[in-house]
């Protein structure tokens, strides 16, 4: 029985090793960092169909640019609070290189190798082509910087063990990028990219499962709002999604953020309306025929 204990204890030790090994950050090398021209208009519609000012604007102002974080993102793990992005070089991000910042989207990993927790929307990030990222940095360049850094998130024990992040990354981040699928139309993979990379829309218009992860056999079915109030509405061709709508109909509420009946779209989705509404019309036309293609899948989810 002792001998067997050993054994036991030995094979735990290994055991515990190899997770710990396993839930190390990985990084994005420098090998593929050279030469680049950036784009900056690109780098800026990045910024918009990202929404990266509906989370890290500073909260109780109006510039959208005034990017200081702070605001309160409420879930079951407790509450979130995004960081200032702006280009401040002890509060912000200022004074991260390129290589940090690509690190950061692709990986959720941060300048000195801690895991960022999965409310920073990097599994979807990760779909995001590398000069698109880049175009994005050096765009968040021109920003102003803003001083002061946001509250520390407030979560319970054992969701503010970063180390746990990197297993629930073996879950749920996949490193893969978008592919395009060579039989659709280019404008459905342009909308497809948009949508499951910069826009990240899966991440609010799904449900998860107990670990925070999305449930990808109804991925855009709609879920919980994870502040606990109502849900988060079906996007997909389901009954209670958007069977009814057209693309045409997609395409002006991502513009005026008006539905088909004259309905205001609410909650946070203004904002992120607001954003998408200064794409270019052909942005906001292929995501709408990629939103249209989404299948539904099953009945609503319960509150």
């Amino acid at each position: 029985m002792r001998r067997l204990l050993f054994i036991l204890l030995i094979l735990g030790v290994i055991g515990g090793a190899a997770l710990w090994f396993v839930a190390l950050p990985q990084w994005v090398t420098v090998e593929p960092i050279g030469f680049y021209s950036p784009n900056l208009a690109n780098g800026r519609a990045m910024f918009l169909a990202g929404g990266c000012s509906s989370c890290h604007a500073t909260p109780r102002q109006n510039d959208p640019l005034h990017l200081g974080g702070g605001l309160a993102l409420k879930s079951p793990f407790g509450t979130f609070y995004p960081p200032n992005i702006s280009q401040h070089p002890r509060d912000g991000i200022g004074a991260f290189t390129e290589l940090e910042f690509i690190n950061a989207l692709l990986k959720g990993v941060s300048p000195d190798g801690q895991h960022y927790f999965p409310a920073f929307p990097y599994t979807s990030y990760q779909r995001m082509t590398l000069s698109d990222v880049r175009d994005l940095f050096v765009y968040l360049k021109t920003l102003p910087p803003v001083e002061g850094r946001a509250p520390a998130h407030e979560l319970s024990f054992p969701f503010n063990i970063r180390e746990g992040v990197g297993l629930w990354k073996l879950l749920f981040l996949d490193g893969e990028p978008f592919r395009a699928d060579p039989s659709r139309t280019p404008e459905w993979n342009r909308g497809a990219y948009l949508v499951e990379g910069p826009g990240h829309c899966a991440e609010c218009h799904s449900p998860r499962n107990l670990l925070g992860g999305i449930v990808h056999a109804k991925r855009f079915t709609g879920g919980p709002n994870p502040a606990g109030k109502g849900l988060i509405p079906d996007i997909t061709q389901s009954e209670d999604g958007l069977a009814s709508w057209s693309e045409d109909d997609i395409y002006k509420a991502l513009t005026s953020g008006k539905s088909p009946d004259g309905d205001t779209l609410g909650s946070s989705m203004a904002e992120i309306v607001r954003n998408i509404a200064q794409l270019s019309e052909q942005g906001r036309k292929a995501m709408a025929v990629y939103i249209k293609s989404l299948p539904g899948a099953g009945a609503k989810p319960k509150p």
